[in-house]
């Protein structure tokens, strides 16, 4: 039986090791003992370790067929790099904001598949535009994706179900999109916008960096993508943003210096974190239009998907995870095997990758609806 080690046992983290512990030998590592004993019930062997320590994850990932990067993308770049130097295939969820392909070469050299940004979004989306880039000479790509409480509760109409370190990272960090062909950075959360969506409502789409990998891989004329919230949540963030409580920068405040965002985020993490029964949702729209002057095909997908209440898994740990653990399993039934790093689009291209995915998140009940394919 094939061993596969989780480094990270958070929300995602710990969805991808129950999915994988039904047909692989998973162990699963993070620093936080509560993570791990929510594993207890479940066939997962535990260690607990300092997974910001390259020594101890290397000697950590010695014995196993393949890895699972699901650490905050603060350490994701640092821990991928030491994956790799320890000769192992990977498959990385962690979003970090390092340039993936500076690792190209050392994967190349140790003969190593490392998948990266293998979640929802960035990951299936990509792997969708891969397939659909394949096939036709595309002009645009838009991409909205968010993941969301079903009940808006007061002040901030907003719970996170990933690294809410991470999500303070999409409100900050410079949205870079391509428009007739030039690659324009927008400032994070600009150009907000109002969208009616069928079964959730009104919400507000902006800019986030989200189109990564594919500024590199992608030669397509026009491409965006934006964040979901519920109408309101932005402005607040906005504050917090302009007025400093983002900010890394220190500051003294009565003789000692501190961070800013950390004192920010002791404060507002408590009213992030989901109940455990949260009911929550993911939504993601993709339009992929065709480079023609005439008879323009455009193809269009919608993915809703909602917690599932039986095993109190978020959607957002389903979308993400469940694209992860397919991606793994491509890996480990030598259906992909290119090597160097690997984003998902790269997924996509790959003969029958495409079809395997869906089949493997349909099987887990993650629907994504051929919404629309006209010329």
């Amino acid at each position: 039986m094939k061993k596969i080690i989780v480094l990270g046992a958070g929300m995602v983290g710990r969805a991808i090791a129950i999915d994988l512990c039904k047909e692989f030998e998973v162990t699963s590592a993070d620093i936080d003992k509560q993570n791990l004993s929510l594993l207890k019930n479940f066939p997962i062997k535990t260690v607990r370790c300092d997974l910001s320590a390259s020594e101890k994850i290397k000697s950590l990932v010695k014995k196993f067929d393949l890895v699972i990067g699901a650490v905050p993308g603060f350490m994701g770049f640092k821990t991928l790099q030491t994956v790799i130097r320890a000769r192992k295939n990977v498959v990385d969820i962690s979003f970090f904001a390092e340039d993936p392909f500076k690792l190209d070469a050392l994967a190349k050299k140790m003969n190593v598949t490392a998948i990266i940004d293998c979640g929802v979004c960035p990951g299936l989306s990509n792997i969708i535009l891969g397939y659909h880039n394949k096939q036709m000479q595309i002009d645009s790509y838009e991409c909205m994706v968010g993941g969301l409480p079903s009940k808006k509760e007061w002040p901030y109409k907003y719970k996170a179900f990933f690294s809410p370190s991470d999500v303070i990272e999409e409100y900050t960090r410079p949205a870079r999109i391509v428009e007739n062909g030039k690659m324009i950075i927008k400032e994070a959360m600009s150009d907000p916008e109002l969208i009616e969506f069928d079964e959730v409502g009104t919400l507000e789409a902006f800019n986030t960096d989200g189109l990564r990998s594919l500024l590199t891989t992608m030669k397509i004329p026009n491409m965006i993508e934006k964040t979901l919230r519920y109408p309101g949540h932005i402005e607040l963030m906005k504050i917090f943003r302009e007025t400093g409580f983002f900010s890394h920068d220190e500051i003294e405040f009565s003789g000692k210096k501190i961070k800013p965002i950390e004192l920010t985020s002791k404060l507002l993490f408590p009213f992030w974190q989901p109940d455990e029964d949260e009911d929550e949702f993911t939504l993601m729209t993709i339009k992929i239009a065709e480079k023609k002057t005439d008879q323009k095909k455009i193809i269009e997908y919608v993915l809703l998907d909602r917690s599932d209440k039986k095993t109190k898994t978020s959607s957002m740990a389903r979308t993400t995870g469940y694209t992860c653990t397919a991606a793994a399993r491509l890996i480990l039934e030598g259906k992909f095997s290119r090597k160097g790093i690997c984003p998902p689009e790269f997924i996509g291209e790959e003969d029958g990758c495409f079809d395997k995915i869906i089949s493997l998140l349909e099987e887990r009940k993650i629907r994504l609806i051929l919404k629309n394919e006209n010329s």
